[in-house]
């Protein structure tokens, strides 16, 4: 098998908004630093807001500036924002996938207006409480902030070229990978889907354990460049070849991972398998 290596890194500060392309990270047991550490949330019931039913969550565009500080925000239509990071107040009571999430900090009243702005909900902007500690699940569980479940994504971009192949074959056009918003993406593996077979791996300085294979809803058929549907590709040509029976007949791409040695990661590090399904 050919030498893999990191071809891209990207951390997610907001959970379901843009991503933020990186060339070097610090990798803790929650994944990439800041990553999914902010989340939006329904401003009655603290349920969260995702792309599932606001594409246009995919355009908001967030920075992180001044070492954890601040957060630069801006979206079209609502113009820029800069939140200063609150650590402690006010707390709110969350929820992911009807999952109480216990308190978060929420991030004030002019974010809250910029995000109902925004995304036309009323909404807010809270940020993981001070010790908040939640398990993933899986092979290797793992700890994890505000994403859906575990700490990292990771996916190839063999595994890409092949979906590509298929969707082109029927007459559609190629999907990016942000469709999918990876973490992490491996570049050197000949095969499509080595990630399933991966359980234990070294990336950079960052020891990653399996814990599942990606289940896919409607998120991937969003162009995260304009915020909008454009479906039914990819996910109609994964339903050809990926469906997951154990997982109610749900498409499958990438694989979500645990952090099971923090450290750091850079574009170009090398990927050492040190185990395999």
């Amino acid at each position: 098998m050919a030498a893999a290596t990191v071809h891209s890194l990207t951390c997610y500060p907001v959970k379901g908004c843009s991503g933020v392309p990186l060339e070097h990270a610090e990798v803790t047991a929650t994944g990439l630093v800041h990553d999914r550490t902010f989340m939006v949330v329904d401003a009655s019931d603290g349920s969260f807001r995702s792309q599932r039913t606001l594409p246009r969550m995919a355009v908001v565009r967030v920075e992180v500036t001044d070492d954890g500080k601040h957060l630069a925000l801006s979206a079209p239509g609502a113009g820029e924002l800069s939140v200063e990071v609150a650590h402690e107040g006010p707390l709110r009571e969350v929820s992911i996938f009807d999952r109480p999430q216990g308190p978060a900090v929420d991030q004030g009243e002019e974010a809250a207006a910029w995000f109902s702005e925004a995304l036309g909900v009323p909404s807010r902007l809270v940020r993981v409480r001070p010790g908040f500690d939640r398990d993933g699940w899986g092979e290797h569980p793992g700890k994890v902030n505000f994403a859906d479940a575990h700490a990292l994504s990771v996916a190839s971009l063999a595994s890409l070229d092949d979906l590509n192949r298929r969707i082109v074959e029927r007459g559609a056009a190629p999907v990016p990978m942000d469709r999918f918003r990876p973490n992490i993406v491996v570049v050197g593996w000949t095969e499509p889907h080595t990630e399933d077979r991966v359980r234990l791996m070294d990336v950079g300085a960052v020891r990653v354990g399996y814990s599942v294979r990606a289940m896919r809803c409607s998120v991937p058929m969003v162009d995260q460049a304009t915020g909008r549907t454009a479906g039914p590709e990819p996910v109609r040509s994964l339903a050809g070849y990926r469906r997951e029976p154990e997982y109610g007949n749900k498409v499958s791409f990438a694989m979500k991972a645990a952090v099971l040695r923090p450290g750091t990661i850079a574009v170009g590090d090398r990927v050492e398998v040190r185990a395999w399904a």
